[in-house]
């Protein structure tokens, strides 16, 4: 049994709470909550019967808990999964891990040194359309890929951003890049592999936030495909989705709903018997807004904890897709195509004279 604690007790912690606290994960239960405004503590440990506490050296003294969900602020990730680690409790952070490479780097360095695991949230990767969309990939059934496409259109109206002080700033948040389509943009790189360059633009349409609320963006992989990335926060009255598209030469799949969770087109050149399946019976709807994948994303952790496995997305995996989100924003500011990895013109080092 997997003993989890929740630090954090905000919007997000709903969804993670219920499946800890309600028996939902096998090999798994909720031991504690913990958040610096006690009224939300108090609020999840009595729905599910567990201790709250305000104070987090308090909260991380506990011998009875293993590992730490940290659902703080993005911008408070850093210090509080450094925290978790030094007092030895393997640690589960929401996305974005961090909102600067030399964060991400610290607490990856953090948790090597204490000897427990970092698994950044990913959930969508979990996603039954996903999960087919991947075993695709992996068959070589697109051959060689050509485009890339994710869509995120969603509603958050100011009042959404004033609920909490450090929503849509820089130093806590991000914008929609960072927040709401940063799970999109991880599926973007996990399908199509490293990014070469970046170019972007963004602008803030309907809100008073620090940050952007729309942005758009085209990228370039390094196996030769394009990709590109529509993001905005400005929809109304309602969210209308959230969907990733593949094309390669030999096939197209695009995963659409609002939470890359339901088949809109699944077409191979060579077509097989299990496609007609694949479309009826892993076509899903996830129960809530942060879509299906979560119970498969806990069951997964549990799995690596229990038999020491390797996490599908690591501290390692969690900065690959940070660089991707810093560079689109470097690009927003200077208005220049990025490079995301630096390559040697000039260096003799292996090169034939």
């Amino acid at each position: 049994m997997i003993r989890f604690g929740l630090l954090g007790c905000g919007r997000i912690a709903k969804r993670h709470s219920e499946l800890l606290g309600s028996g939902q994960i096998e090999g798994a239960r909720l031991v504690a909550v913990c958040d610096a405004i006690k009224a939300r503590a108090d609020a999840v440990a009595t729905k599910f019967a567990v201790p709250g506490h305000d104070d987090l050296n308090e909260f991380l003294a506990r011998t009875d808990m293993d590992a730490v969900a940290v659902l703080t602020p993005s911008g408070m990730h850093p210090q509080h999964a450094i925290a978790c680690a030094r007092a030895g409790k393997h640690v589960v952070v929401e996305k974005p891990m961090a909102l600067r490479l030399q964060d991400a780097d610290d607490m990856i360095r953090a948790c090597d040194e204490a000897g427990v695991k970092l698994f950044v949230v990913k959930q969508n990767r979990f996603n039954v359309p996903v999960v087919k969309a991947r075993e695709a990939l992996e068959a070589g059934r697109f051959g060689r890929l050509v485009l890339g496409t994710v869509r995120v259109r969603w509603c958050r109206d100011q009042a959404y951003y004033d609920q909490d002080a450090w929503r849509g700033t820089w130093a806590y948040d991000g914008g929609v890049l960072t927040n709401q389509a940063s799970h999109h943009i991880d599926m973007l790189e996990w399908f199509f592999g490293d990014v070469v360059s970046v170019h972007a633009r963004a602008t803030t349409a309907l809100v008073k936030v620090e940050t952007e609320d729309t942005a758009i963006a085209t990228l370039k992989f390094r196996n030769g495909a394009l990709g590109i990335i529509e993001a905005t926060t400005a929809v109304r009255p309602r969210d209308l989705e959230g969907s990733l598209s593949i094309l390669g030469e030999k096939g197209t799949v695009e995963i659409a709903g609002f939470a890359v969770n339901q088949i809109r087109h699944w077409n191979f050149v060579e077509e097989l018997p299990s496609d007609k399946v694949v479309v009826e019976k892993f076509s899903v709807n996830p129960p809530n807004v942060y879509g299906f994948g979560h119970q498969a994303y806990y069951q997964h952790v549990v799995d690596c904890l229990l038999h020491q496995s390797a996490a599908l997305v690591d501290g390692l995996q969690g900065r690959k897709s940070l660089e991707l989100i810093s560079a689109l924003y470097e690009s927003i500011e200077t208005g220049h195509e990025v490079a995301l990895r630096f390559e040697p013109r000039r260096s003799k080092l292996g090169v034939i004279s």
